[in-house]
């Protein structure tokens, strides 16, 4: 995947970096879609995971919020956590904007499903909330921040993003 990008990786490729067959690969995905969508999932679930202990370093939601904002906005491209793909188009946040992401989309609600149950029993949020759609509209937002430039804040200033975030978080009270 990084040396051919997203769209142009073929099985053959895999299967030559592997030192397989490509008869090999199709025993562990039915075709060229699902070993993307497979690679697409573990990034996705481990640039989440990475985040869950600095996330949960914050006692609130809004705090731990702000902090997702911030490790995206200051870990676009470190290795570890995410694909690094030859083309600056093809980066992984916006290959999930254009491809079938409904998994990983729920994946990334899932991980904000308990952090709002316990912002609720904390008294933060309103009671009743339906968390699901809130957990949405977070991961929303923390695409944003992974694709889109900032007209008035500095995304590489940490302060900067937990304001904006804390500064707009007003919906769920």
């Amino acid at each position: 995947m990084h040396r051919y990008g997203l769209r142009r990786v073929s099985m053959g490729d895999v299967a030559a970096e592997a030192g397989m067959s490509r008869g090999s690969i199709y025993n562990w995905f039915d075709d060229r879609q699902a070993l993307v969508d497979s690679v697409l999932a573990r990034t996705a679930d481990r640039f989440v995971a990475s985040s869950g202990a600095v996330v949960d370093r914050r006692r609130t939601l809004v705090g731990q919020v702000g902090e997702a904002a911030v490790y995206i906005t200051s870990h676009l491209d470190d290795e570890r956590v995410t694909l690094r793909l030859p083309a600056e188009h093809d980066s992984l946040f916006a290959t999930l904007l254009t491809a079938q992401a409904t998994t990983l989309v729920e994946r990334w609600v899932e991980f904000w499903l308990p952090r709002l149950a316990a912002a609720e029993a904390r008294g933060e949020i309103r009671e009743g909330l339906d968390h699901r759609r809130a957990a949405e509209w977070i991961v929303r937002l923390m695409l944003s921040f992974a694709v889109m430039p900032s007209a008035t804040i500095d995304l590489s200033r940490a302060d900067d993003v937990r304001a904006f975030v804390k500064d707009h978080f007003g919906g769920f009270t």
